[in-house]
């Protein structure tokens, strides 16, 4: 007939328990624990957020990635950011025409710290963005 369901969970449970302990329970020496790898800063003023975040998502148009069809609104980006996207996928492809991929993608990185310096983030435009948290 086999063991009652209670029982069985019982056992399971009992089981996962003295698995989990029994590595702690070594005489052997604790692992040392691995290097901590120091954090990539993160962007911090608006100018750096909107560098990253349109930087990315046009990088991605231009590559033609699984999720670079989202819309501007899906993306994160406010009304200016998203022109600041336009512009720089446009001059992206231009410069991909004539010397390739890499030299675009490159195009795309300057264009997009460029004009979010200029504008200061470019987030005004939008009453749905907010700074991330």
């Amino acid at each position: 007939m086999g063991t009652p369901p209670r029982t069985a969970i019982r056992y399971g449970t009992a089981a996962l328990l003295g698995a989990l302990l029994l590595p702690g329970c070594s005489n052997s020496a604790p692992r040392a624990a691995p290097p901590a790898s120091s954090p990539a800063p993160s962007p911090s003023s608006p100018a750096q957020i909107c560098t990253a975040l349109v930087s990315y998502w046009a990088k991605e148009t231009l590559k033609g990635t699984k999720w670079s069809g989202l819309d501007w609104e899906q993306k994160g980006l406010s009304n200016d950011q998203y022109a600041i996207h336009e512009e720089s996928v446009a001059a992206g492809r231009a410069e991909e025409r004539i010397h390739g991929q890499d030299k675009g993608l490159e195009a795309i990185d300057r264009l997009v710290a460029q004009r979010c310096a200029e504008q200061n983030g470019a987030t005004w435009s939008s009453e749905n963005w907010r700074p991330p948290q």
